[in-house]
C-alpha cells in the first residue's frame, strides 16, 4: 500500500527507490547486476517498476506475467510521448 501511495504521489522513479530501501533482496534476486535496474530506473521506470511487481521468486517471469511488462512498456511510451507533446510549443521557439 506504501509502495502503491507513493508511486501515485511521487511517480514511479521515487516508489522503486523507496522499494528498493525497504526490500533490497528482490533487487538483487531479480537482476543479476546493479547495471539493468539503473538502466531501468533512468529510462524505463515503469517497466522496471512493473517487472519488480510481477516477477516471483521461484518462478521469475512467465506466463500472462508478460503482460504487466507490455503495460509497462506502454506506460514508459505514453509518458515520453506526452513530454514532447507538451514541449512542442517550446521547441517551435528555437
Amino acid at each position: 500500500m506504501c509502495l502503491f501511495l507513493t508511486t501515485l504521489l511521487l511517480g514511479p522513479r521515487a516508489g522503486l527507490f523507496i522499494w528498493w530501501l525497504l526490500d533490497p533482496n528482490r533487487f538483487s534476486s531479480a537482476f543479476d547486476s546493479w547495471v539493468w535496474p539503473a538502466l531501468g530506473i533512468i529510462f524505463l521506470p515503469w517497466t522496471t517498476l512493473l517487472f519488480l511487481i510481477a516477477w516471483s521468486f521461484g518462478d521469475g517471469i512467465s506466463g500472462l506475467d508478460w503482460i504487466w511488462i507490455v503495460i509497462g512498456v506502454l506506460l514508459d511510451l505514453m509518458m515520453y510521448a506526452g513530454s514532447g507533446y507538451g514541449n512542442q510549443s517550446r521547441a517551435r521557439t528555437y
